[in-house]
């Protein structure tokens, strides 16, 4: 459980605490890993036999897949248009060599067609615009070098209920420590 002290030794304890911060930094890196084409960064945090399912749009199999969408010339191009990928802090659920991670990942881009507008100190911008908001559910496994990404679900945010059940499931550790 994610908020159980349950007599927990003092090395337990620590070790809760550098495992979520390892998490933490993992997770905290994709979006730069994104919004810069750093395919490396995939290869390192993914597992070889990874899934990442994207809901409606295609996902891969696969860290080296996962990898590639980086590189592919559709992602350069967004990365190039000024794509930024923006993530809330996530939930992290630890069950003791498995840890399910969820968070929000907002899309956002350049409004080309905006107004533009002046900030006072921070010059004159046309501004973002919030392409799409997504709920994001990861599976991490521990590894001997650390922990690495099993699985990655996304999916948009527009009413479906595939997205506020992939939320739901982060919430799952609080319902279970209420009955």
């Amino acid at each position: 459980m994610a908020n159980k002290k349950e007599n927990k030794t003092l090395e337990e304890r620590l070790r809760n605490i550098e495992d979520r911060l390892e998490i933490y930094s993992l997770i905290a890196g994709h979006p730069l890993s994104a919004d810069t084409g750093a395919d490396y960064y995939a290869r390192q945090v993914y597992m070889e036999d990874s899934v990442f399912d994207r809901g409606p749009l295609p996902g891969a199999k696969g860290r080296e897949a996962i990898a590639g969408f980086l590189q592919k010339p559709e992602h350069k191009q967004a990365i190039a248009g000024g794509l930024a990928h923006f993530t809330g802090l996530p939930l992290i659920e630890l069950q003791g060599d498995q840890a399910f991670v969820t968070s929000y990942l907002q899309i956002l881009t350049p409004d080309i067609k905006g107004e533009e507008r002046e900030l006072p100190n921070h010059g004159f911008s046309k501004g973002y615009r919030i392409h799409r908001v997504l709920a994001n559910r990861w599976s991490l496994v521990r590894m001997e070098d650390g922990w690495k990404i099993k699985t990655r679900k996304l999916i948009p945010l527009e009413g479906s209920t595939d997205a506020t059940d992939v939320l739901k499931q982060g919430l799952a550790i609080f319902a279970d420590q209420h009955k």
